[in-house]
């Protein structure tokens, strides 16, 4: 159980070819979304312009050995363990989130291209993919319903949604239904298996055709940003206060 590649089932109804299209499809939507999100909203003009201003106002250059050391800092605390969140709670389930769904992408490009028809791959894979639905799963339905910044400060209900869900309803729902599509494809049954790949695939289109309206590009622009802030902060040219916790820590203990 759960140890079967999840889309040889697909193959009943559709061609190995379609799928392989299908990502093709969803991986140019990510892209043309992401663009169109940076030159719609002139997130690019603005950061460019941001640049030429913090390049004038540096205080002090920094070499290529500096900005190696602060791609690194940038890389391990802001990136790879979520720094960014002074609640831990928060910290954790996104690090859920990302790493899950980061390991259900890759073991999703494997098999459908790889190992379309094979229904029992590398045994290693379709179980990866299981382990990055549940990380998902976990981390997802824990930031909605307990720790989204609405439900937790503003006292409103979980399921009152706005346009700042669009990224973390369709992400759950999409993987939800990659669960459920396995589950019935398991049992056997030809009729709910195509409704629930039918929903799975809904959601799962929708989640990366909605781009420029959710912050599923912000997972691109905030190593971008993380790092341009320690350039900043480097270099003298940050507008911003510096950090009152003890050490230059970034947040207080109280939040840790």
């Amino acid at each position: 159980m759960f140890t079967t590649n999840p889309f040889t089932p697909l193959t009943d109804f559709v061609s190995a070819e379609v799928m392989q299209g299908y990502v093709v499809l969803m991986v140019l939507a990510v892209v043309i979304g992401t663009l169109f999100d940076l030159l719609h909203d002139k997130k690019l003009a603005f950061f460019l312009q941001e640049r030429q201003r913090t390049r004038a106002a540096a205080k002090q250059p920094l070499s290529g050995a500096d900005l190696a050391a602060i791609a690194t800092r940038t890389l391990v605390n802001d990136i790879a363990t979520f720094g960014e969140f002074c609640n831990q709670q928060r910290r954790i389930s996104h690090v859920l989130m990302f790493y899950g769904f980061v390991l259900y992408l890759v073991t999703t490009v494997v098999m459908v291209f790889v190992y379309p028809t094979d229904t029992h791959p590398p045994l290693v894979l379709p179980v990866l993919w299981n382990i990055g639905v549940l990380l998902t799963l976990v981390g997802g339905y824990w930031f909605f319903f307990l720790l989204r910044v609405n439900v937790t400060h503003d006292g409103h209900p979980p399921w009152r949604l706005v346009r700042a869900d669009l990224f973390i309803v369709t992400l759950l729902a999409s993987v939800t239904f990659a669960l459920l599509f396995e589950v019935v494809a398991m049992a056997g049954s030809s009729m709910a298996t195509k409704v629930f790949a039918g929903l799975y695939v809904f959601f799962t289109t929708l989640l990366f055709v909605s781009i420029p309206w959710s912050k599923f590009a912000h997972m691109f622009y905030k190593p971008v940003v993380a790092f341009q802030k320690r350039v900043e902060e480097a270099d003298g040219s940050s507008s911003l206060p510096t950090p009152t916790a003890p050490r230059g820590e970034r947040c207080p203990h109280s939040h840790t």
